[in-house]
């Protein structure tokens, strides 16, 4: 799978502007990880702390709170780690709560498609 940014808005779910950031999207990451930092300007809260597993094994832990997410034409509150600086990661529930999809060939988020499911 090829690797790819996309431009996010991010901000406080409280209101207030947003800060527009590149982040890569990762969909080995559970959640979306932005700088601490980042995070403490816009006013976004940590809600609690959790442990979580890195790629290389190592567990850290890290403050969670909920920010308020753009991309594209969409925004909504989303679960958001407070992580080190430089670090600006789309993760899996962010994208599944847009409804997005990885097209990894062509590097681009794209729109679930709309699919009848049994019994509605």
């Amino acid at each position: 799978m090829g690797i790819f940014y996309e431009r996010i808005g991010v901000g406080n779910p409280a209101g207030g502007g947003l800060v527009f950031v590149s982040a890569l999207v990762d969909t080995g990451a559970s959640y979306s990880m932005l700088p601490a930092s980042l995070l403490q300007r816009l006013g976004v809260e940590p809600r609690r702390r959790s442990s979580f597993a890195l790629a290389d094994g190592r567990r850290v832990e890290y403050d969670i709170g909920v920010a308020f997410i753009n991309i594209g034409d969409q925004g909504q509150p989303c679960l958001t780690v407070f992580a080190p600086e430089r670090t600006y990661i789309l993760g899996a529930d962010t994208l599944a709560n847009f409804r997005l999809l990885v097209n990894p060939f062509r590097e681009r988020l794209e729109p679930e498609r709309q699919t009848g499911l049994p019994g509605l």
